[in-house]
C-alpha cells in the first residue's frame, strides 16, 4: 500500500475569490481535503471521513492559472484513524518553479458501509523524516484535544454584540460524497465563505484568510438537510480578525433543532496588495491595520479572552521543519 500521493492540476478561473485574481481560501481547503482523503482511502482500503483539519496557514496567495501540486502522506495511525500531512505548492506554468502555499495535518477515520469505524493497517516510519513527522503528530494529540475542549466550552448567545454572519441553505445533491453526506471539503468551503462575509463586514472586501484551524467534524451533514453556518468576529489584533465559525444541521421538518456538526476558528487580514504574479512568483499578503473590536458585553469580553487563549495554545505547538515539507 502506498502511504503518499501527489495531485497535480491547474487552478481554474472559477476557483478565484472576489476580485478574480487569487484563489479563494475555501477552494484551497477543498484541495487539501481531497488530497488527504485520497491518501487515507489508499492506505486504509476503506471509505474515510474527515474528523479534523488543523493549523492551515496560507503563506502566499495562489493565482488562477497556476499549476498546483498537493502532496499527501500518512504520518501516524491509530486503531481506526490516520493523520495525514498535506502540503500545497503552486508554480507559474512558464517557470515550473514551485513555492509553498500552505500545509496542514488532517485526521481521517476509516468507516464501513454503515459508518462504523473500522481498523486501519498500522503505519511505521522508515526514514529520519518519517520518524520526525510521526513524533510531531503524536505530540499534537494532547494539545489538539485541549484546543477542542476549550472551543466546546464556549457559549455563543444573543448577549454577544460583535459582528455576526449567518448563512442558511439546504445541502444539495451536488455536495454529496461517496457516503451520501456533504463532502468534508465542501463544508470547509462553506466555512470560509461565511467567515469571509463576516470579516468583510468589518474591514471591507479586501479581507483574506491567512489561517484556519481547530476544525473538528462531529457528525455528518445529510443531503437535503438544513445547513446553518454561523460566523462571529470575537477578537481583533492590530492587523487581524479572529472569527469563530459553527456549522449546524438538521431536518427541514425541525428547523429549530439543528445539531452542531463542525466548528473552527479562522483568521483574516485586510490585504494591502492582491496576489499578483511578479516574475513567476506571487507577492505575499501584506496586512493593513484593522480597527479595534468594541467589547460591550460580558460575552464579548469572555470570547475575546478565549481567542487570546487559543493564540497562546497554538503558539506552544512546535512548527514542522521546512525541510520535512519539501
Amino acid at each position: 500500500m502506498a502511504d503518499r500521493i501527489t495531485l497535480r492540476f491547474l487552478a481554474a478561473p472559477q476557483d478565484a475569490a472576489i476580485g478574480g485574481t487569487t484563489v479563494a481560501a475555501g477552494r484551497v481547503l477543498e484541495w487539501i481535503d481531497k488530497a488527504g482523503f485520497a491518501c487515507a482511502v489508499g492506505w486504509s482500503a476503506s471509505y474515510c471521513v474527515t474528523a479534523y483539519v488543523g493549523n492551515v496557514q496560507f503563506t502566499r496567495p495562489i493565482a488562477a492559472g497556476e499549476l498546483i501540486e498537493a502532496n499527501a502522506r500518512i504520518i501516524q495511525t491509530g486503531r481506526t484513524s490516520m493523520q495525514v500531512l498535506v502540503t500545497v505548492e503552486a508554480a507559474d506554468v512558464r517557470s515550473g518553479r514551485f513555492t509553498p502555499a500552505t500545509h496542514c495535518i488532517l485526521v481521517f477515520v476509516a468507516v464501513d458501509a454503515e459508518g462504523t469505524p473500522v481498523a486501519v493497517p498500522p503505519w511505521a516510519p522508515t526514514s529520519d523524516t518519517d520518524r520526525m513527522l510521526h513524533e510531531r503528530a503524536e505530540e499534537r494529540l494532547a494539545p489538539r484535544r485541549a484546543i477542542r475542549d476549550a472551543m466546546q466550552q464556549q457559549v455563543y448567545s444573543a448577549e454577544g454584540t460583535t459582528p455576526r454572519t449567518v448563512f442558511r441553505f439546504l445541502a444539495a445533491p451536488a455536495d454529496a460524497n461517496y457516503g451520501g453526506n456533504a463532502h468534508g471539503g465542501t463544508v470547509l468551503r462553506w466555512i470560509d465563505e461565511t467567515a469571509f462575509a463576516c470579516a468583510a463586514s468589518w474591514s471591507g472586501e479586501a479581507a483574506v484568510a491567512v489561517y484556519s484551524g481547530g476544525i473538528h467534524f462531529y457528525r455528518p451533514i445529510r443531503i437535503g438537510n438544513i445547513v446553518e453556518v454561523d460566523a462571529r468576529l470575537i477578537h481583533t489584533g492590530t492587523r487581524s480578525m479572529h472569527i469563530a465559525v459553527h456549522v449546524r444541521s438538521g431536518s427541514p421538518r425541525r428547523p429549530d433543532e439543528l445539531e452542531l456538526t463542525t466548528q473552527c476558528m479562522s483568521i483574516f487580514v485586510d490585504r494591502g496588495v492582491d496576489g499578483r504574479s511578479v516574475d513567476g512568483r506571487s507577492e505575499a499578503v501584506r496586512a493593513l491595520p484593522v480597527r479595534a473590536l468594541p467589547l460591550v458585553s460580558d460575552e464579548d469580553r469572555r470570547l475575546d479572552a478565549h481567542a487570546r487563549d487559543l493564540i497562546r495554545m497554538r503558539a506552544d505547538l512546535e512548527a514542522l521543519p521546512a525541510a520535512a515539507l519539501a
